[in-house]
């Protein structure tokens, strides 16, 4: 059984996904969570050097993001480790147009461990498995920069990218950027989700500081409120954001999926008519 594969954030919204494309071509990879054994938490060094032991090659994502204090020393200190341990590749999920993240792609890169970078947009998952899924359940959607136009990328995607430069070499030293095929808003966004999943949804365009005085309503944890204010004051309106690459075409072979094609997909599951139950 190949164990020599670590994926970090095995259990999250890409890592499950490399988890499985990876198990897909035989290869059973070691997963890094807590839940794990051996486990592994970005919060306890203790556990980082058995869930490295007998590691070759590892796809690294950081939660929530590497945008958020304390994330780039976590990043350096587990750099040195794996390299120390003999880890002889590293594959890095990066976000598009994040200035701490590229700190972070900084360490990798110049740590003399074979390294692929890949740097993605906002995912479509979030629609579905993340913090957008709430409001789509209530059938009110309130959320700032509604006009801005955003490359949204399939998770999917993502890790079908992220398996299989871990696995071929000729990506070493590269930074691939993906994102979907598409410039879409929110407020397309919500259109097409209401559409594939036949329901209403209400739309608002709110100020940025109406949404933060939500979440604090809502009482969220202040390092959730400060990593969503700080992707759509600085990430979202960065140009470097708003760019379609292909990336996924050139290591797929194929086009990225689209928008519609997720939501038609994940509409089939149910996800989003528990809208129409809350409604009642």
């Amino acid at each position: 059984m190949n164990t020599n594969i670590l994926v970090i954030g095995g259990t999250g919204k890409t890592g499950r996904r490399v988890v499985e494309q990876l198990q897909n071509k035989g290869i059973q990879p070691r997963i890094g969570s807590r839940s794990a054994t051996p486990s592994f938490d970005w919060n306890n060094k203790d556990t980082w050097v058995k869930a490295l032991d007998g590691i070759e090659k590892m796809y690294v994502t950081y939660y929530p993001d590497l945008a958020v204090p304390g994330a780039k020393e976590a990043i350096e200190s587990l750099t040195y480790l794996a390299k120390e341990l003999g880890v002889k590749k590293i594959v890095l999920l990066s976000g598009k147009g994040e200035t701490e993240a590229e700190a972070c792609e900084k360490i990798v890169m110049e740590s003399g461990v074979d390294y692929t970078i890949v740097r993605a947009s906002w995912f479509n998952q979030n629609w579905s498995e993340s913090f957008f899924l709430e409001p789509i359940l209530s059938g009110e959607v309130a959320l700032p920069m509604a006009d801005v136009l955003i490359p949204f990328v399939d998770a999917n995607d993502i890790a079908e990218v992220a398996a299989t430069v871990l696995l071929d070499d000729t990506y070493n030293g590269e930074i691939v950027e993906v994102t979907g095929p598409e410039l879409i808003t929110f407020k397309d966004i919500v259109n097409t989700i209401a559409k594939a999943s036949n329901t209403t949804l209400n739309f608002y365009d709110i100020t940025l500081e109406q949404y933060v005085e939500g979440m604090e309503q809502m009482q969220l944890p202040n390092d959730v409120i400060w990593l969503i204010e700080y992707l759509f004051s600085h990430v979202l309106t960065n140009p470097k954001n708003q760019q379609i690459t292909d990336g996924i075409e050139q290591v797929l072979k194929r086009k990225a999926k689209t928008f519609s094609e997720y939501a038609e997909e994940t509409a089939k599951t149910g996800i989003w008519n528990q809208v129409e139950a809350n409604q009642i």
